[in-house]
């Protein structure tokens, strides 16, 4: 009986071996501990196209948009303030707040979506800079005639800056974890006791996000419009295991699957809902049946499910808020020579 030992332990002693180098061979393929001709020592996984970022209303606040436009109505200024995270609630670990702190931005975007003229009031760190500059005569908008030579500076106008007529304020008021959950668990032997087991175990839980929004008339601080939602999300967790004895050998296997509604995608949808029921009153729309059309009267849009811009050419038939929806645009993956150019970055 030494000798079948002593083959184990030295069929061991070079198995090992082979397989930690195997493994080593198999990682620097995808790892080198020396930078490449590129500068990278790695290539970065995950290769998905960007795209739009939707909620269920994103398209009605288009067709907002739509119809105003159709209509001849003129949005009134809109500027947006802060709408913060008024739950308090933190991560556990300490990294941070469990809900997102950008739901003025998400409002920005809401609003350009239905077609709404905005004028910033978030943030005018820049133009508060460059109009000191202005104001110094230390900026211009002209090109300088030589290197070092004067250039005319830029004037400041009396009355450039458009006011605006009302302003959205609010806050994220609510996170309630675990309104209701469920679960399951399931299990089954052989009677045997190498017998096959087999288990299961299933688990729902809900809670929900609440906002409360304002809209504000600039002039006379007039508390125009108010309105509350809240909107539930749901998560799951499934899985399922076996474990079995078979011809002396032990065998034990489980999957699981599980998935939570995006709570900052849930609050992205109840601050666009807020804002399609404020901007239908600012427009006149007796309600979603303005929707209810057959095709795309306007074409060649300006705002989309990505938001609005303000076209910088007459070129509406190809940059439009339905080309910035096709996550294919600017794709070069049909394109080898772009391609190569990509690949050469990794």
């Amino acid at each position: 009986m030494v000798a079948p030992s002593l083959s184990l332990s030295l069929l061991a002693r070079v198995k090992i071996p082979a397989t930690v180098s195997a493994c080593a061979v198999a990682l620097s393929a995808c790892v080198s501990p020396v930078a490449g001709p590129n500068g990278n020592y790695a290539r970065p996984i995950g290769d998905a196209p960007v795209t739009a970022n939707p909620t269920p209303y994103s398209t009605a606040l288009v067709c907002l948009s739509d119809y105003a436009r159709a209509n001849h109505i003129t949005s009134p200024r809109i500027a947006v303030g802060r709408i913060s995270d008024y739950t308090g609630k933190e991560e556990s670990d300490g990294s941070g707040r469990k809900l997102t702190q950008g739901a003025s931005l998400m409002a920005m975007s809401a609003l350009a979506k239905s077609g709404a003229n905005l004028v910033e009031r978030y943030d005018t760190s820049v133009s508060e800079l460059e109009l000191k500059y202005a104001n110094n005569k230390l900026i211009s908008d002209a090109a300088s005639p030589a290197p070092g030579a004067p250039a005319d500076y830029r004037k400041i106008v009396s009355g450039q800056v458009p006011g605006s007529d009302y302003y959205l304020v609010g806050g994220i008021t609510e996170l309630n974890f675990n309104i209701r959950s469920s679960g399951l668990d399931a299990a089954g032997a052989d009677s045997k006791a190498t017998g096959l087991k087999v288990e299961a175990t299933g688990q729902l839980y809900v809670m929900n996000v609440g906002l409360d929004l304002r809209l504000v008339d600039t002039r006379t601080l007039q508390v125009v419009d108010v309105i509350s939602y809240q909107k539930q999300i749901i998560g799951r967790q499934v899985g399922v295991g076996a474990f079995d004895f078979f011809n002396g050998n032990v065998f034990q296997v489980s999957a699981g699957e599980g998935g939570l509604e995006p709570i900052q995608l849930g609050v992205r949808a109840v601050v666009e809902r807020a804002v399609l029921e404020m901007m239908a009153n600012l427009y006149g729309a007796p309600g979603p049946q303005v929707c209810l059309h057959d095709g795309d009267p306007i074409g060649g849009r300006t705002t989309g499910v990505t938001g609005g811009f303000v076209p910088a050419y007459n070129n509406l038939d190809k940059n439009n808020a339905q080309t910035r929806q096709d996550p294919a645009r600017w794709s070069v993956s049909d394109d080898s020579h772009a391609a190569a150019v990509q690949r050469s970055r990794y």
